[in-house]
């Protein structure tokens, strides 16, 4: 990454010699700290989605399973009701008082929501006030969420050398896998430990517990860790041109620039979104609801899927330093137009687990694919003085719209059509929607966009960017 070389000769260039001298943080040590620190955060937001089936319940008792489960999974949506408000306050706080602050914050308010849901007693004890109370855990994570997971890749973003922002903007995707990821470990090794009939009394809170102890290590690591050089840059010059970042530098969310800037993230999103939670939240109630796997199996098969896309993520993301971002954003959405119906159709109670992991692999490269390249993408579309409003905005409106819902939407489809390929038709619509959006699109990278032109150009050396 050559990320010592890249501190050290930012230092002369920029008139702020005085301020570098003074920064502890390297970018590889900024790396870890918007890195992991992300991954925990989701680590904490994705084990509900694991336990969805045991909290149905526990919080919402039916005679009907299924409207338990569609319960459960809405409350798992409600979380992203409450993302776009994270994302315009903290979006909001992180052009005007730092990256650093937002990412603190986020951490302490999830493990907050985190602790609350393994404390809460169950409908068996309080009534309705116990789904309630689920939900505002919820609301809480879905509002640190939605500050989180942009301002951690502008956070990365304008610490990378200029030729690997890909690859330190694919952090946002390894981080959230990699949280989900070991979500499904924690989950799948306490039911295995514990066994079903404890899991599903008390054995639950467990996941969220561990959880909530490991945001500790991601908020030391923030603790320690600078402001971006690229926002400090921008404080430095608005200061001497005695100008509040919070009046003037920063471009509000209603002119006509942000609002095309915020629509191409939203548009950006959309197709990532829907594949995301496809692939992670939804796919071990997928494989043993309709493919009649035990739901320890279907843990497994997924945890080890999600292991070998994390490890192809920043391969792509390097690919797109190399060739661009459109190419790979390309590359993901034709995979998801073509992969996903044939793969599942092929599947059924009889499939030997090879085969299972097999499609899910597949189903988990194409998404490194889009994955890889899609969070620098993100953040190029934006300058320094916007960019955590901007991005925030954007991709937390298509998260909620597209992702939240997508496993309520997955397992309605199913009910209302009688189909088990239903979502991975959704998919693939969504990935023709996609496809069309990007193939309009001009390149972004620093490294290509001299062919195409940029939407906005790379920044300074200082950090600045020209709208």
């Amino acid at each position: 990454m050559d990320s010592e070389t890249h501190s050290e000769s930012a230092r002369p260039t920029d008139g702020r010699t005085g301020l570098l001298t003074a920064r502890r943080t390297t970018p590889r040590q900024a790396l870890a700290a918007g890195g992991v620190g992300h991954m925990l955060e989701w680590l904490d937001f994705g084990i509900y989605a694991y336990v969805a089936a045991i909290l149905a319940k526990n919080f919402f008792p039916t005679s009907d399973p299924t409207t338990a489960l569609l319960a459960s999974f809405a409350t798992f949506g409600v979380g992203f009701a409450a993302r776009p408000v994270g994302a315009v306050v903290f979006g909001r706080l992180g052009d005007v008082r730092g990256r650093r602050m937002v990412l603190l914050t986020t951490l302490t308010c999830m493990a907050v929501g985190t602790f609350g849901i393994a404390a809460l007693p169950t409908y068996e004890s309080i009534g309705i006030l116990a789904p309630i109370l689920l939900v505002c855990c919820r609301l809480l994570q879905g509002f640190s969420a939605g500050g989180e997971a942009t301002t951690a890749t502008a956070y990365l973003v304008e610490w990378a050398p200029a030729h690997r922002r890909g690859l330190y903007g694919s952090f946002l995707q390894i981080g959230s896998i990699a949280g989900f990821l070991g979500a499904t470990l924690i989950v799948a090794a306490v039911s295995t430990a514990l066994g079903k009939s404890a899991m599903q009394d008390w054995g639950w809170r467990l996941p969220f517990v561990v959880g909530g102890v490991l945001i500790v290590v991601g908020y030391v690591l923030r603790r320690r860790a600078d402001e971006t050089p690229e926002f400090t840059a921008a404080q430095d010059a608005s200061r001497r041109e005695d100008s509040r970042p919070d009046a003037s530098t920063v471009v509000p969310p209603t002119s006509g620039t942000a609002v095309t800037r915020i629509a191409r993230a939203f548009a950006l999103t959309a197709f990532w979104s829907v594949s995301f939670y496809f692939f992670l939240t939804y796919m071990p109630t997928y494989l043993s609801r309709e493919f009649g796997l035990e739901s320890t199996a279907a843990l497994w098969i997924t945890s080890a899927a999600m292991l070998c896309h994390v490890v192809l993520v920043p391969v792509a993301a390097l690919m797109s330093d190399r060739f661009g971002r459109k190419p790979l954003l390309i590359a993901g959405c034709i995979g998801f137009i073509l992969l996903p119906i044939p793969l599942f159709a092929g599947l059924s109670a009889d499939s030997p687990l090879f085969a299972v992991f097999a499609a899910v692999f597949l189903v988990g490269a194409v998404l490194a694919l889009y994955g890889g390249a899609a969070p620098a993408a993100l953040a190029e579309y934006f300058p320094v003085e916007s960019r955590s409003t901007g991005m925030a905005i954007g991709y937390n409106l298509a998260t909620v719209v597209f992702g939240g819902f997508t496993p309520f939407i997955a397992t309605w489809l199913i009910e209302a059509t009688g189909q088990a390929l239903a979502p991975a038709y959704y998919v693939a619509v969504a990935a023709v929607g996609g496809l069309i959006f990007v193939a309009l699109q001009r390149e972004t990278a620093p490294l290509r966009a001299g062919a195409a032109g940029p939407l906005v150009q790379p920044a300074p050396s200082q950090g600045g960017e020209t709208r």
